[in-house]
């Protein structure tokens, strides 16, 4: 492999989160340089952030070298993809392991993303330090710097295991639902951020019995007019009634009103009455970036979206995927039915994979996502909002003032699940046990403080290692769900077609 090394910086497409993550870019390009050049390569740093697709392909597509790619915050998956797609020079994304800012979430975005269009690459990380002292991590550099790649221990990655009858059972109660009527996806734009692995579109749809309709979000600013004030009001006075608590006009959020919480109600009305219109069975809202500037964030509503007790509800939940990621849209709503045949809570939670640590002896991952995380995480009860805090959404990234939909989540058993497309063009469902941890308040807070404390938390053990998720897992978002519903999923997965990765410790059973 060639000496030259080039070094680049995919960059959020907005200017205050790459200002804020530049010292930590800087940190760990430096900490990169060193331990390429102790390894005898020469690196070279292609200059500035690559904060939209065009850079990339005017920036990276000239280059033959082998390349890094540095994610110490969040970067669309185009400001990377777009630059090496078609290319076969070797390709490595680096991260420093930080909770800070969501490196750790574009890197396994942007990793999932190459996949999707089969371009190969390699991940690495360490939070050392001194990178050219972490040995484990030197050895893996080392190893592409030689052979252009990374091999990874695969030991945890499984097959779908034979399933009971009882769950099979199961599964073909929501199978036969689905045949009768296939689940229709209401889509509020396109995916939203570059998420290049999260748009299946209906030629890998139709197949798992979804459809989608796609409704421009603009129809939004136009329908929110036609909410009626009454309406507003009385959904206001719902979410106050059964239990949220706001955080208006905190120290540093003093555009933060209940006014705030009326224009988001509004939104999340407008898209009822969207929902009614089309018949549609769960959503997908791009919101970002498109209506950053025009509307209050999504977030609010889609947490009282995915909650049982919602204004103009029905006790059930309506499934919603936040950045319309269809790679959690489906089997959110898939698991959600599960649920529902097995006659427990349909509730489904959005997170993204943010960061991890250990606590007594244990790996843990904090799911850290801004919506689409419901309220019966927070308080098990499916006719309840107790346990959710709204605070502003942080300005640097929101410029319209509202809130968000967050709590702790419960300990307990979890589900998780993920579907991603493979370099086949096919879909794979990746399932998985594990279990929402509760920390003493002291971890709890530092590590909630240390991602972004305005946001829903979990801290969930997923069943498998550290370096399984880092070096295996396709997506930056998750779908959780509380109870054992892994064989039923399991089931319904291999009857729809999908492909099936099972990531375990042990053999799943």
């Amino acid at each position: 492999m060639s000496k030259k090394v080039a070094v680049f910086w995919p960059g959020d497409y907005r200017a205050k989160p790459n200002e804020w993550a530049l010292p930590q870019s800087q940190e760990t390009t430096g900490q990169l340089v060193a331990a390429l050049k102790k390894l005898g390569r020469t690196p070279y740093v292609v200059e500035g952030y690559l904060t939209r697709p065009d850079q990339s392909i005017a920036k990276l597509g000239p280059i033959d070298d082998p390349m890094v790619g540095v994610y110490v915050h969040w970067t669309y998956a185009p400001h990377t993809v777009d630059g090496v797609v078609g290319k076969d020079n070797p390709l490595l994304l680096a991260s420093n392991f930080s909770g800070t800012w969501p490196g750790l979430v574009a890197l396994l975005n942007t990793g999932a993303s190459l996949e999707s269009v089969g371009r190969a690459s390699s991940r690495v990380w360490t939070d050392a330090p001194d990178w050219t002292a972490d040995a484990g991590f030197m050895e893996r550099l080392d190893e592409w710097c030689t052979t252009g790649r990374i091999t990874y221990d695969s030991g945890e990655i499984h097959d779908g295991p034979a399933v009971a009858a009882d769950a099979a059972a199961i599964s073909e109660q929501v199978l036969a639902e689905i045949r009768r009527k296939r689940i229709l996806a209401l889509m509020l734009g396109d995916t939203s951020m570059g998420m290049i692995n999260g748009y299946f579109g209906p030629r890998l749809l139709y197949p798992i019995g979804f459809s989608e309709h796609k409704v421009d979000q603009a129809w939004l600013i136009e329908r929110t007019k036609q909410v009626s004030q009454q309406r507003v009001d009385d959904a206001f006075q719902f979410v106050q009634d059964r239990g949220v608590t706001f955080h208006w006009g905190a120290q540093d959020a003093t555009d933060f009103t209940a006014d705030s919480t009326r224009e988001q109600l509004r939104g999340y009305l407008a898209v009822l009455d969207l929902l009614d219109e089309f018949q549609a069975d769960c959503l997908g809202w791009q919101y970002q970036l498109g209506l950053l500037k025009l509307l209050p964030p999504s977030d609010f509503a889609e947490g009282l979206l995915n909650s049982h007790a919602r204004p103009e509800g029905n006790g059930h939940v309506v499934i919603t995927s936040t950045e319309a990621d269809q790679g959690n849209l489906v089997p959110m709503e898939l698991m959600k039915r599960v649920l529902e045949a097995k006659g427990l809570a349909g509730s489904v939670m959005f997170h993204d994979v943010r960061w991890g640590a250990e606590h007594e002896g244990r790996w843990l991952w904090v799911l850290l996502n801004s919506g689409s995380c419901g309220a019966y995480a927070f308080n098990q009860d499916v006719s309840s909002l107790n346990g959710v805090h709204s605070y502003r959404q942080p300005a640097g990234y929101f410029p319209v003032a509202g809130g968000t939909f967050a709590g702790e989540s419960l300990p307990g058993p979890i589900t998780w699940a993920r579907t991603w497309i493979d370099r086949q063009g096919e879909l794979v469902m990746d399932l998985g046990r594990g279990e929402s941890v509760s920390l003493p308040n002291d971890v709890r807070e530092a590590w909630w403080g240390g991602t972004t404390r305005q946001w829903p938390f979990m801290a969930a053990d997923l069943g498998c290692s550290k370096e399984t998720i880092m070096a295996h897992y396709m997506s930056n978002h998750i779908a959780v769900a509380y109870g054992d519903i892994f064989s039923e999923m399991v089931a319904l997965s291999r009857s729809l077609g999908f492909k099936i990765r099972v990531l375990s410790t042990g053999q799943p059973a």
